[in-house]
């Protein structure tokens, strides 16, 4: 493991950007969205399940991969020493660098917990105790190291620490802090200077900001943490470019919110959370004075994601709602409110990861098994499955006799192929014709 030197230095050329149609550049995809271009996925796999095409041993966590020009890169993580990017190359899974540093610590579920993002030359990562690392793919070095923590006043780790997953947006990387002195912080992607920062929003979560849609113009939104003493948590929107608050909503419960917000379209945002407290649906509304204004159009307990943001496909919502008291599984619900059908435990979906390609989504139930699912209204309808993930707990990982498996990573689907990584393993399924 190499310690790094936090020297800065000049990445406005390494950092031009560059997409693929087939890379998977941040988490949950191309656009955030849990959607791929992919083509000519298999509607039907052999008994023995898809193609493992190579697997690779990694530490306990929860961190998904990203990929772009056929190199895979996942930060993982040794809780005794630190974190560490590792790259692999897509078609073999031959390791081809790591880069480490020190960042010793373990908090309840350890291991990894974020999604690096890959721009142009530059691999971003923000690890569990908030080093947020800019690295360049060609040399294997650090370009800038910050803390999104500790550099805002942030003294005990959270009791989930850190997970956030950075968000490019043009020439700025943000994430939120939610330190004292700071909710979401914009740096210049290029040389880590801190170009905004709002006030704290609110409580602390494990919220990752998104982009969504208002009028046609982008921005971004965050959602904080309620608390126990009858706080509520905020949805609040900002400009992507100068941070400045638009918008405040301050009637959100869900005192460990973690999936991002969701783009309903026409104005609309849903946020979903954990812990049976559901799904709020926004719309947004630019007045004549230029303010805007936020209204609730329903909220329901019996649609959510503990995890993960819901996907929508063809103006209807999937998630897998598993709590640690409810088992809804899959969930499928309207534009409305109304929910269409639940899977409950037959088939259990409890917290594990989908992406819609081609018209059907590839999806983890969070535990053992990969499916292949039609998406539809009327019913749950799957095409194949596979327990393709370990099913044995790792004895690292304190907290598997109670929770299982914890097959919980983010998936990621690039040319041909859904990388998939369980508590000891990432996989890499071929998923195509």
């Amino acid at each position: 493991m190499n310690i790094p030197s936090l020297g800065i230095s000049v990445c406005f050329i390494l950092c031009m950007t560059h997409i693929n149609a087939q890379d998977w550049p941040q988490f949950l995809g191309p656009e955030r969205n849990s959607k791929s271009p992919q083509k000519n996925i298999l509607r039907t796999w052999p008994e023995t399940g898809p193609e493992v095409l190579w697997s690779v041993g990694v530490g306990i966590g929860y961190g998904g991969p990203v990929v772009r020009d056929g190199r895979v890169y996942l930060l993982d993580r040794d809780d005794q020493v630190g974190d560490y990017m590792r790259c692999f190359d897509l078609s073999t899974g031959e390791e081809l660098w790591s880069y480490g540093y020190e960042a010793p610590g373990s908090v309840m579920f350890p291991g990894s917990r974020s999604v690096p993002a890959i721009d142009g030359n530059c691999v971003y990562s923000c690890g569990p105790y908030g080093d947020l690392y800019c690295m360049d793919i060609n040399i294997h070095e650090p370009v800038w190291h910050r803390n999104v923590w500790t550099d805002f006043g942030g003294g005990e780790i959270p009791t989930w620490a850190i997970s956030q997953c950075p968000l490019v947006y043009g020439e700025l990387l943000i994430l939120a802090s939610q330190a004292p002195e700071a909710g979401v912080v914009a740096y210049d992607k290029h040389t880590g200077e801190v170009k905004w920062a709002t006030p704290s929003l609110g409580l602390v979560g494990y919220v990752s900001p998104a982009i969504v849609k208002v009028d046609g113009e982008d921005q971004v939104v965050m959602i904080t943490a309620s608390g126990r003493e009858g706080e509520k948590g905020n949805v609040v929107g900002m400009e992507p470019l100068t941070g400045k608050i638009l918008w405040n909503f301050a009637d959100w419960e869900c005192r460990i919110p973690i999936p991002s917000a969701v783009d309903a379209g026409e104005n609309r945002i849903l946020i979903a959370g954990g812990y049976e407290l559901g799904a709020l649906m926004l719309r947004i509304e630019k007045k004549e004075d230029g303010s805007y204004l936020a209204t609730e159009l329903y909220r329901t307990e019996e649609f959510g994601d503990q995890t993960k943001p819901p996907l929508l496909h063809n103006g209807y919502f999937y998630a897998q709602y598993g709590t640690n008291n409810r088992r809804d599984g899959l969930v499928c619900m309207s534009m409305d409110g109304r929910i269409l059908w639940k899977t409950k435990r037959s088939p259990d979906f409890n917290k594990g990861s989908m992406i819609l390609a081609d018209g059907v989504i590839l999806a983890t139930d969070g535990a053992t098994t990969l499916y292949l699912i039609e998406p539809d209204t009327t019913a749950f309808k799957p095409l194949a499955s596979s327990e393709l993930l370990a099913t044995e707990t790792n004895p690292d990982d304190p907290m598997a006799s109670r929770f299982g498996t914890q097959n919980w990573g983010a998936v990621a689907l690039a040319e041909g192929m859904l990388l998939i990584r369980d508590q000891g393993r990432l996989l890499c399924v071929k998923v195509v014709e």
